[in-house]
């Protein structure tokens, strides 16, 4: 260990890393009772701390072996701490990236000098390949995690924190792919604040190091998931476990929509977007944080920024779920005019952020519904006693992956014999009432076949209705739209209608 605050100490990396700031999450802080620090890694240069590694190791290279030029694997931040660091240095640099790295990074390579090599669908294949062409090409390989050089780079981090943050802290969360950044701040922080936690943060489906201690030695994962990219490691290092095994306090696993809403976070507290890894470590402390018992400050690393912009869209949709703010239900109600009418008004005034319905024979209907929730799981399962307690069926969505990537937008289809059926389009004002508006005006005999209702966050809502109005009330109909004042189109030509839902 004192190696290693030897070599953190030395390190070369503020020749291009800048020293980036500590910042306090107000209604995060007063959420969790104590201070929580945002240590905003994403402001370096490259958008992440992977910048600190890689110079430092570059600049460690000898003329001899900065003239051979280097070369590395990566799914993108480490990529462009290479190619920036080589480039400030005139160093040739080879970038070896897997086919799955989001494009931003890929760009962003090329644009700092780096010859981009698209190789294989995950990070082993892409660093066999770029270990075959470094042999190949006589470059000097430089490791994204498990190499000293590195690891103290990335240990540079522990040095701002500590002196940002004089009073007691509590823990700090790193987030953990292949273990540099973790082994470096670790070995920092334990040798000179020991009674500091340090908790490694992983995805769940990314768990390399949680499976290496569990283990006893860095073992391969049978399969990573990519969500979090940026820490999608099949094995974390050897010397970077060492470290880990020894000096971590624990590692925290945590699933996609809770790195949502982690990333959702940072974006209300700083107006700044970080790509999943990037809100890892906060998402760890959320999970965690009520399992201190030692006073202080806690301390996430937001560890990078490199998002493509079209992951938003994912993003978006599960960070309420990862916060508990929202709900996902689906629920059996009679089918039967009124039914839909009655079970909005047992809501009361809960915001409904979702509702999927299609008109099925039989008794009995079946509606997806997203509900906005204000006391989390409490408030879920008091909903669910009241609407099983009004004879209503309830079945859990909301961990339900199936139901959240892909039943939510398939409910409904084509009906056999479904006669006078229309089709419209609304804008709803996003306000409480405005749905018990739509539903109150409607009269008992205009039969809802069909409705979808999404909450994207805007001024109104974009609805889909399919009502059943016999011919000869159609002049009664218009007049009830006209009265709603809603913006309204008529679909029922649509295409789109007659080929998939007509």
């Amino acid at each position: 260990m004192q190696d290693y605050v030897r070599r953190i100490l030395n390190s070369a990396v503020y020749e291009a890393a800048i020293e980036t700031p500590l910042d306090r999450l107000g209604s995060l802080s007063d959420r969790v009772g104590r201070d929580v620090l945002l240590k905003r890694e994403d402001l370096q240069p490259v958008f992440s701390f992977k910048l600190r590694g890689a110079y430092n190791k570059l600049a460690r290279l000898t003329e001899a072996e900065k003239q051979r030029g280097v070369i590395c694997a990566s799914a993108g931040n480490h990529a462009q701490g290479v190619a920036y660091s080589a480039r400030r240095m005139g160093v040739r640099a080879v970038i070896v990236m897997p086919t799955t790295t989001p494009s931003i990074k890929i760009e962003a390579v090329r644009r700092l000098g780096g010859e981009v090599v698209i190789h294989g669908d995950a990070f082993d294949d892409a660093r066999l390949h770029a270990l075959a062409l470094c042999e190949e090409q006589d470059l000097v390989f430089v490791h994204p995690y498990d190499d000293p050089d590195v690891i103290a780079g990335q240990g540079t981090v522990a040095i701002e924190l500590l002196r940002q943050h004089s009073g007691p802290i509590a823990a700090i969360y790193v987030p953990v792919g292949g273990g540099g950044l973790a082994a470096g701040v670790a070995a920092y922080v334990k040798f000179l604040r020991p009674d500091i936690k340090v908790i490694g943060v992983e995805p769940e489906d990314a768990a390399s190091m949680k499976a290496a201690l569990r283990a006893g030695r860095p073992v391969p994962l049978n399969e990573v998931g990519i969500f979090a990219d940026g820490v999608a490691v099949r094995q974390v290092g050897d010397e970077t476990f060492r470290l880990c095994n020894e000096l971590l306090d624990g590692v925290v696993t945590v699933t996609t929509d809770e790195i949502c809403a982690a990333i959702k976070d940072i974006f209300d507290h700083t107006r700044s977007i970080a790509e999943p890894a990037g809100a890892l470590s906060l998402a760890g402390l959320r999970r965690h944080v009520d399992a201190l018992d030692a006073p202080g400050a806690v301390i996430a690393i937001a560890s990078g920024a490199n998002m493509n912009f079209d992951r938003l869209r994912h993003v978006a949709e599960r960070a309420e779920i990862g916060e508990r703010s929202e709900t996902l239900l689906g629920v059996t109600i009679p089918e039967q005019p009124g039914a839909y009418r009655g079970f909005i008004h047992l809501l009361g005034d809960r915001a409904i952020t979702e509702f999927n319905y299609r008109f099925a024979p039989g008794a009995s209907a079946q509606i997806f519904v997203g509900i906005r929730l204000k006391r989390g799981e409490t408030e879920k399962q008091e909903i669910i006693s009241l609407l099983r307690a009004s004879g209503h069926a309830v079945v859990d969505m909301t961990d339900n992956e199936l139901a959240k990537l892909h039943v939510r937008y398939m409910v409904g289809g084509r009906v056999e014999g479904l006669s006078e059926e229309m089709l419209y389009r609304f804008e709803f004002p996003e306000r409480p009432g405005a749905l018990l508006k739509f539903l109150d005006g409607l009269r008992s005999d205009w039969n809802i076949s069909l409705f979808h209702y999404r909450n994207h966050g805007s001024d109104f809502g974009r609805v889909l209705a399919g009502i059943q109005v016999p011919r000869g009330e159609r002049g009664a109909f218009e007049a009830f739209l006209k009265d709603l004042g809603y913006a309204h189109w008529d679909e029922t030509s649509n295409p789109a209608y007659s080929m998939f839902l007509g």
